[in-house]
């Protein structure tokens, strides 16, 4: 499998948050990659958070099981880009 450069993986996944979380209007450009996800940057809640980790499962082949490790990966894009290289399965 060819390696996706870092910058397109996150405008790709920024547009399967957009697509997952409903984000309609919104552009991702309007996420930046090391603005929060939860609080005080995009917002986001507990509810979110699943759709986060159904979205790795379905584009990535990554399955998160653990809480404690999907709050240190769904921290920011940069964190979730990190870690979708690290381990994805598609």
């Amino acid at each position: 499998m060819e390696a996706v450069d870092r910058e397109t993986l996150k405008l790709e996944l920024k547009q399967h948050i957009i697509k997952y979380l409903n984000f309609t209007g919104m552009n991702p450009d309007e996420i930046q990659d090391d603005a929060p996800l939860f609080g005080e940057g995009l917002g986001l809640d507990s509810i979110d958070s699943i759709e986060l980790v159904v979205l790795l499962e379905r584009e990535y082949g990554i399955k998160i099981t653990d809480p404690k490790e999907g709050r240190k990966i769904l921290v920011n894009v940069n964190t979730m880009v990190e870690f979708i290289e690290q381990n994805r399965t598609k």
